[in-house]
């Protein structure tokens, strides 16, 4: 790779020793070398005037550091830890941190060097700075999927490319610009990728570049990624599933033509597996649950009463199952997700057929938290889960025309 670190905004950081180095550069990329004196304007590297941020002349900023010289070694151990954002800011604090003297006799050396000499050190100064010049996010990302591209490139090469454009995509124009520069079509090939670390981390890009931009979001299922990610929701890796999980939430999130693709794929069938692979850990069902929840609101605010995978039946049995699950966090998120598809499902008893066994699981719930009530750590939450539980059990009831059972209407 090119050196290239996931973005973090680079700043140089110099000590007040190299003030008078990059005084130097000003003064060789001027016209006029004595202009240190005259107050004048540098001219740029490209030889065009430039007017410093501060909106200060040189003489005014050596009269400050002038000042500055008289305040003591503490001034000077202030400046050790400066940060700078540009070039042209280290440039400034540069001229107003040095000698006037020295840059005096600077500019005096400098003006009797000849035209070659002159020429000769402006170009080694010049390649100087471009090796000090930061990058932009957009020259790393394409050194990071000019990696990807590359089918000579070692694997930790790959993963750093991977890792780099993770960070580089956050910002909402960084993933816009994703498809511009060529990127998308090598991480969803990463995919396919023989190294399990490769897949989970492109996946885990792709979410994070689709996450609530709809513009990625359909360049993305344009592409057929999604056929790959539902095949990767079935792995044995959680870590891989998790990713998957992750990407595919991202790529259908408030997106009806992502929801109706993944439909399409089979994709409620993976997240019935998961549910009923009893190897799979509890964060996985979570995971599902919660997406479930999602889609069945998305649809209930797009004025949907009924929606094609409550067609189906096993996948919302497992579901129900969650809700006698041993961890309390997923059993809330199971009740979330089937308060919602009960919203979604008609009356009659044929659609509500695909509960059965939720009283059971209703039931055994209540008693689980009345027991956590004695609880004093635990207390407060099993009480803000038994008011969700009464709901859901009143709405199922009620589906059915049935009156509350005791055990709800007593408490």
């Amino acid at each position: 790779m090119a050196g290239a670190q996931p973005q973090q905004r680079r700043r140089c950081r110099f000590p007040a020793l190299l003030a008078s180095v990059f005084a130097t550069v000003l003064l060789l990329f001027s016209p006029a070398a004595g202009a240190v004196e005259k107050g004048a304007n540098r001219s740029s590297l490209l030889g065009q005037p430039r007017q410093w941020a501060t909106g200060k002349d040189e003489g005014e900023i050596l009269a400050e550091a002038e000042a500055r010289g008289r305040g003591g070694e503490d001034s000077e151990a202030g400046e050790q830890g400066r940060e700078f954002e540009s070039l042209d800011g280290m440039l400034q604090w540069a001229i107003g941190n040095s000698d006037p003297d020295k840059l005096r006799e600077k500019a005096e050396e400098i003006e009797s060097l000849s035209a070659d000499e002159l020429l000769k050190r402006q170009l080694e100064i010049k390649e100087l700075m471009e090796k000090l010049r930061m990058p932009s996010d957009a020259e790393l990302m394409k050194i990071a999927i000019a990696d990807l591209n590359n089918s000579s490139a070692s694997l930790e090469d790959r993963k750093r490319a991977l890792q780099e454009l993770f960070v580089l995509v956050e910002p909402i124009d960084n993933a816009n610009d994703l498809e511009k520069l060529g990127g998308l079509i090598p991480l969803i090939q990463e995919l396919n990728n023989a190294d399990e670390g490769i897949r989970t981390t492109s996946a885990w890009v792709l979410g994070k570049a689709s996450q609530n931009n709809a513009l990625v979001q359909n360049q993305i299922l344009r592409y057929g990624a999604l056929e790959r990610l539902v095949k990767m929701g079935y792995s044995s890796s959680e870590a891989e599933a998790a990713k998957a999980l992750y990407a595919i939430s991202s790529l259908i999130r408030d997106n009806e033509h992502g929801q109706v693709l993944f439909l399409s794929e089979n994709g409620y069938a993976m997240l019935q597996h998961i549910l009923s692979t009893a190897s799979n850990s509890v964060r996985l069902q979570r995971k599902v649950v919660s997406l479930l929840a999602y889609v069945a609101d998305f649809q209930l605010s797009a004025g949907k009463s009924h929606a094609p995978f409550l067609s189906n039946h096993h996948f919302i049995r497992s579901v129900v199952h969650m809700i006698s699950a041993p961890d309390l966090d997923l059993q809330e998120k199971a009740l979330l997700a089937v308060r919602s598809l009960l919203q979604l499902t008609s009356d009659d008893a044929a659609g509500l057929h695909m509960f059965s066994g939720l009283d059971d699981s209703l039931e055994a719930l209540r008693m689980q938290l009345n027991e956590l009530t004695s609880n004093v750590d635990r207390r407060e939450y099993a009480l803000e889960v038994e008011v969700l539980r009464k709901e859901v059990q009143i709405m199922f009831q009620q589906k059915f025309n049935e009156p509350c059972s005791s055990s709800t209407s007593d408490e």
